[in-house]
């Protein structure tokens, strides 16, 4: 499907598995999504899901992933203005809603022609609702209960609620996004800020994300937004997603173009960070940072060939990396190998890769590069 193809989102746009003779392809088990939906849907207990599909459905394909939640999610969360009206072009009838609201007074008619609802989280935003003609008739209100990105200060509420009153905006919801629902210090003082205010107002409210929604069942209010658990991730750097009950989605594999032997002391790739302590064989894999593998990858970072598990040695270049085939005597040119998910070269787990890359999944899935073709199903 390319970016011809009518019903695809502006932008998002990819090809699946288009003829490259190239080996690295990546495919999207669309079924484990669904799987993954399921669980949000077992922790939001009575709350409705708004399925997260900003940034390309975290790289994953937002028109895709928006088909295949079609009948089990609520609505979707996503950011352009464009991309909704295309869904609802496309047929789309639940709720949309944009997650960092209108960035101009010309997208206020649209909000209102094609029924989105906009997050409001700034006095420019109130100021061009102010000034239009038609108005959606549905906002969020976003509240700043020390995340300091975007947001009204806890103060600036009875204000707010009374000038979208007089605009007529009849449906209103008050939410907030947690700083550390997966860390430490967790969500006692935003939840306590927030809890505060809008106890006061009497309104719906949406707070948790992934990781409040997994942790923290009085988070869950009306709507919850489920983000990268959707995607077989797990948000909390010591609990795998295997253990909470997800499957990996998405799933990047290559094969072995080519296969070196070095004698001990011999080095490998850019600035030779990998020197070999004994004779060893090392292969060449078909995956570089430009097809949005992370170059800062070092050294024993998890990757699978021909079925075992092995590691990245030495600086990933910009279209191959080199890999451990100590003990791995079947690897020949052409094994599989698998850089995450689960694949013919073995199981890799792509938390333990972003890990040891000192990054997050988010940031690997959402860099998967066009050059990569795609497969869904």
């Amino acid at each position: 499907m390319n970016s011809s193809t009518p019903g695809v989102l502006p932008g998002q746009g990819r090809e699946s598995c288009r003829p490259v003779s190239r080996p690295i392809r990546a495919r999207i088990d669309l079924n484990a999504l669904r799987h993954n939906f399921a669980v949000a849907r077992h922790h939001a207990g009575p709350a409705r899901i708004w399925a997260v599909i900003k940034a390309n459905a975290y790289g994953h394909g937002q028109w895709q992933v928006a088909r295949a939640l079609a009948d089990l999610a609520d609505g979707f969360a996503l950011l352009e203005v464009e991309s909704a009206i295309a869904l609802r072009q496309a047929g789309f009838s639940q709720p949309l809603l944009l997650l960092e609201g209108f960035f101009a007074p010309e997208d206020v008619a649209l909000l209102a022609r094609h029924d989105l609802t906009p997050v409001v989280h700034s006095p420019a935003q109130l100021l061009m609702l102010e000034a239009a003609a038609n108005r959606p008739g549905q906002v969020y209100v976003k509240l700043n209960t020390s995340m300091n990105r975007l947001g009204f200060c806890p103060g600036q509420l009875p204000e707010v609620l009374e000038r979208l009153q007089r605009l007529g905006i009849r449906e209103v919801t008050l939410m907030s996004h947690f700083a550390e629902a997966d860390g430490g210090r967790g969500i006692e003082a935003q939840f306590g800020c927030f809890s505060a205010l809008a106890g006061d107002a009497g309104l719906p409210v949406s707070l948790a994300n992934s990781a409040a929604l997994l942790r923290y069942p009085e988070t869950r209010g009306d709507w919850v937004r489920p983000g990268i658990m959707l995607y077989g991730s797990s948000p909390f750097a010591d609990i795998s997603a295997s253990s909470l009950g997800l499957r990996p989605v998405m799933h990047l594999e290559s094969r072995l173009i080519g296969i070196q032997t070095l004698a001990a002391g011999e080095r490998v790739g850019y600035g030779g960070l990998f020197q070999a302590g004994q004779p060893m064989r090392i292969g060449i894999v078909a995956c570089g940072y430009a097809d949005g593998y992370p170059r800062h990858a070092p050294t024993g970072t998890p990757i699978a060939v021909a079925g075992q598990p092995s590691r990245v040695l030495g600086r990933v270049s910009m279209d191959m990396l080199a890999c451990d085939l100590s003990g791995i005597d079947a690897a020949r040119v052409g094994s599989p190998v698998t850089l995450w998910g689960i694949g013919e070269g073995g199981t890799v787990d792509v938390d333990q890769v972003a890990a040891a890359a000192g990054t997050l999944s988010y940031e690997l899935f959402c860099a998967l590069a066009p050059r990569v073709p795609v497969a869904w199903g």
